[in-house]
């Protein structure tokens, strides 16, 4: 039991050491977060359309 009690203080006294981001960094990441998901899943969709009409005409020989 003293080891777990030892384990969150050692934690509570790293979190101490964290910088944590402001309110405005966390909504600037999240939309970059957010875009590039979108942009790499439209990107993929594209390749996925491509690959798959050259397959479907390749199989269809």
């Amino acid at each position: 039991m003293s080891k777990i009690v030892e384990y969150l203080k050692d934690t509570k006294t790293e979190l101490k050491h964290v910088i944590w981001p402001t309110r405005i960094q966390t909504f600037a990441f999240t939309v970059i977060v957010i875009i590039l998901s979108i942009l790499i899943g439209y990107f993929l969709g594209v390749f996925d359309f491509i690959f798959s009409k050259g397959l479907g005409s390749i199989i269809s020989l």
